[in-house]
Order: C-alpha cells, then structure tokens, then sequence
C-alpha cells in the first residue's frame, strides 16, 4: 500500500510502462519498415514512383479515424503519419537510385 502513494514509486513505474510501450512502438516500426522497403523494391523494379499520394491520403484518413476512436488527437495521428510516409518515400527514392537503403 506505501507504493501506491509514494509518488517517487508511481512514478517509476509510469516510466517503465513508458519505456515499454516505447520499445514496442520501435520494434512495431521495424517491421512497418521492413514492408515498405519490399514496396520500395517493387515500384523500382516495376518503374512505378516513389509516392503514391492517392494511398497516402486513404491512409491518413483511416489513421485519423482510428487516433478520434482512440481519444488520440487526429491532427497528432496525421502529423505522425506524415512523418512515416516522408521517410517512407525518402527510402524509396533511396531504393529507386541506389538499389538499398543506408543506415546508420
């Protein structure tokens, strides 16, 4: 019980589930990752651009639904998409020129 309002002892273990969820939502990426660059080599050996904004725009309207029944902001989710989907591209242009994609 002297866990429950020790605030230092809270806050320990809010951090943990923190670091938790973290370390999914960059695993979760990783896979994300490993697809889009399969996609990245196909529209390259298939001649087909970079960017597919027609997608890009279902995509971000389905993850601004899915963030309002979360109780997420959806201007957040769209923000958030719009980073992946910029980095997405990036590495399909990557795919397109050199054949692979750096990491560092």
């Amino acid at each position: 019980m002297a866990d429950e309002l020790d605030p230092s002892a809270q806050l320990l273990s809010l951090r943990q589930s923190i670091d938790n969820v973290d370390a999914a939502l960059v695993h979760l990426l990783a896979e994300r990752f490993k697809f889009t660059q399969q996609v990245g080599r196909l529209k390259a050996a298939s001649g087909l651009p970079p960017a597919d904004p027609d997608r890009e725009r279902q995509q971000i309207q389905k993850l601004k639904a899915l963030a309002a029944e979360s109780h997420l902001d959806p201007a957040f989710g769209e923000k958030f998409l719009n980073f992946i989907i910029a980095e997405v591209i990036h590495q399909h242009e990557q795919i397109a020129s050199t054949g692979s994609i750096e990491t560092h």
